[in-house]
């Protein structure tokens, strides 16, 4: 992956829904949507699943390996339904606009607790990104705050936590 999303960015939603893609995250969508070609870039926004309250966000690209992955599940498992019901059926295309806006859509808006306007917060999560509302990110954060300590032991480094790196021989 070359691109990938990284950073949160607070961004205002208006009264008429419509909220601004952080830039950074607008390069990588519009790099990852091969049907773009000069006209408007897309994503899909997942509002389905009972993970906590923000929308996941997948390119074009992205969404593309996700659905195949899908695809590879045996009809009617019930892992298959689950993530169909969820990632695919719970989910819509999102059309960013000549001034890098989209229209937030009144499902996500339920899903993260944001009814009108208000502060959403863009979350970068390496291939894919969520949104939020302010005050749900908030909340978010201070949880995986507590829980760091029994993530981590006491003076362990938070790079610890990942496998050894290939070209170290581990």
């Amino acid at each position: 992956m070359s691109e990938a999303f990284r950073g949160e960015f607070a961004q205002k939603v208006d009264g008429k829904a419509r909220v601004s893609i952080p830039a950074a995250f607008r390069r990588v969508i519009e790099a990852q949507d091969p049907a773009s070609d000069g006209k408007r870039s897309r994503f899909v926004i997942v509002y389905g699943g009972d993970r906590r309250a923000f929308c996941e966000c997948y390119t074009m690209a992205g969404m593309k390996r996700l659905e195949a992955r899908i695809a590879r599940l045996p009809v009617g498992d019930r892992r298959r339904i689950y993530l169909t019901r969820n990632m695919i059926r719970l989910s819509t295309e999102a059309e960013i606009d000549e001034d890098g806006r989209i229209v937030l859509p009144p499902k996500a808006r339920d899903k993260i607790g944001l009814a009108d306007a208000g502060d959403a917060m863009f979350a970068g999560d390496l291939d894919k990104f969520q949104i939020w509302s302010r005050a749900g990110y908030a909340a978010d954060l201070a949880s995986l705050s507590a829980a760091a300590g029994v993530i981590l032991g006491d003076g362990e480094d938070m790079l610890s936590l990942l496998p050894p790196d290939g070209d170290e021989g581990g």
